[in-house]
């Protein structure tokens, strides 16, 4: 369901959050967004043999993905914490101009749905804070059953008031934030000039069961592909890629750079309308 059609951008101050290393322009280099394309996860069995060679062992598989992609979601840290020592290994595995976006502990989403989560997101990004300069945006992914109503909007503001402290405290790492919504409720001015005002971005997710916006908040754009027709399941058709690769590039002329992730992984889709993506915008 759409639940606002246009596409907008409005022009923004100096972002309260840095941009990623691995993002900055030189001097000499023209003004112009980056764009990421990958999945979310690289681990899936049924993918051997369609995207994996049949006799590759499972702790390759990372290095052989960034040998075909620049980025990746990590789903692992949405139901586990991760310790230091698995950022660091994950961090080891792929080339220096690598980027990872982590998905938010669901403790965070989805039990305490933002209430009393301070310690939960502190030892959180501490540990996240292991992948350096490879650390992409940190995903949160709410529920469906989260609306909007006026204590979780408190709740929402007080908790970008905590990642924009996190950003100036960790600057080093330049952190950034993106917040799925799937009622449609969220849906409204105030959640896009909220978000706005901390540099937040509104994740563009495409669906047959949640509520699309494609909306432009931050100085970031970050898309989910979860399949447009069957959750998970379906693939990308060639209109569908060229409508998407046609905003991708005129948010690029607006230098905002763009994570872009499939998650319709059945029978390899994701992999395969990820390539066909990347060619389209010009990889």
């Amino acid at each position: 369901m759409d639940c606002r059609p246009a596409v907008f951008h409005q022009k923004q101050k100096k972002p309260m959050i840095g941009l990623l290393k691995n993002s900055l322009k030189t001097k000499n280099e023209k003004k112009r967004g980056r764009f990421l394309i990958g999945t979310s996860g690289w681990v899936y069995s049924h993918w051997q043999g369609i995207f994996y060679p049949e006799n590759l062992p499972a702790k390759n598989k990372l290095k052989y993905f960034s040998q075909h992609f620049k980025t990746t979601e990590i789903n692992y840290s949405f139901y586990h914490l991760p310790r230091p020592s698995t950022y660091q290994n994950w961090y080891k595995q792929v080339p220096a101009d690598f980027i990872f976006a982590v998905k938010a502990s669901r403790f965070i989403t989805h039990i305490k749905r933002l209430k009393r989560i301070k310690e939960a997101w502190q030892q959180f990004i501490e540990n996240a804070l292991n992948l350096k300069e490879k650390l992409g945006p940190i995903l949160f992914q709410f529920p469906p059953s989260f609306k909007i109503t006026e204590e979780n909007i408190k709740r929402l503001e007080n908790f970008l008031k905590v990642l924009k402290g996190d950003s100036l405290k960790f600057k080093v790492y330049s952190l950034r934030f993106a917040m799925e919504f799937r009622h449609e409720s969220w849906c409204n001015e105030k959640t896009y000039k909220l978000l706005e005002k901390y540099n937040c971005a509104w994740v563009i997710a495409d669906s047959p069961s949640y509520p699309r916006a494609d909306v432009a908040t931050a100085d970031f754009v970050y898309i989910r592909l979860h399949g447009s027709k069957v959750l998970f399941s379906s693939k990308y058709t060639k209109n569908e890629l060229n409508s998407l690769a046609e905003k991708i590039k005129r948010w690029l002329k607006q230098n905002l750079d763009i994570y872009c992730y499939f998650n319709n992984d059945f029978h390899g889709y994701a992999i395969e309308n990820a390539k066909e993506l990347l060619k389209l915008c010009g990889a």
